[in-house]
């Protein structure tokens, strides 16, 4: 179920807000109607385009030519000021959990319609810890990137063959992470691509960042 009443005041100007990502966050708390409150109090300076919660409802908190306040500081492929040209969708879960097939479901809906309304790319789908590595943590080790991109509405890291790969550094570059610590990105990179991985940087890590950027469509030495 969808709703759209466009309750939250937490947006800025509409003018130039063209959106080319799509930012995806859990709201840190199990209750729907608690997270909806605190997206919809001006006091708190915080708001997103959509709520999602865990049985499936979709709502719509702020128009998708409006700014809403959902990104805070970071940067993606050098630009920072990622409000002004994003979408944030907010999934209603503490952080330490599996998300519901019926939240999922809704999701793969909502990210079919909103990459279709403003021609995003599944590679402009991403967390909020890839763009504020270090700052923040959502959709967390347990949200299902692969699943995602098995179904066209994001990309994840696979292996590909054995051989050698460039510095993890400059894939980390290419697929857009801010600059950083070493240990700070490379933690952003294993958070959504294998979160099971621990200890310092290793040939796998070069292995799968270069795989994904060379499968990624629209940006420098990606595949076309």
């Amino acid at each position: 179920m969808v709703k759209n009443r466009f309750p939250s005041p937490n947006h800025g100007d509409r003018r130039g807000h063209r959106p080319s990502l799509i930012v995806l966050h859990y709201t840190g708390m199990i209750d729907a109607a608690l997270a909806r409150a605190r997206l919809c109090d001006p006091a708190a300076e915080v708001s997103a385009h959509w709520l999602i919660d865990e049985d499936g409802t979709a709502e719509a908190l702020v128009p998708e030519t409006r700014r809403a306040w959902h990104a805070g500081a970071g940067s993606w492929h050098g630009q920072d000021d990622i409000n002004s040209r994003s979408i944030g969708i907010e999934l209603v879960n503490p952080g330490d959990r599996p998300f519901p097939a019926p939240q999922m479901t809704a999701l793969r809906h909502l990210l079919r319609d909103v990459m279709s309304r403003w021609g995003i790319a599944p590679n402009q789908i991403i967390a909020h810890s890839d763009l504020a590595p270090g700052r923040k943590i959502d959709p967390g080790c347990r949200f299902d990137w692969e699943g995602l991109a098995c179904d066209g509405l994001a990309t994840f890291a696979r292996q590909g063959r054995e051989g050698p790969a460039p510095p993890l550094g400059a894939s980390l570059d290419g697929l857009g992470y801010p600059p950083g610590a070493p240990s700070t990105r490379l933690q952003a990179f294993r958070l959504r691509h294998c979160p099971w991985a621990a200890g310092p940087e290793d040939d796998s890590d070069r292995r799968l960042a270069h795989c994904l950027l060379r499968r990624s469509p629209n940006i420098p030495g990606g595949s076309p």
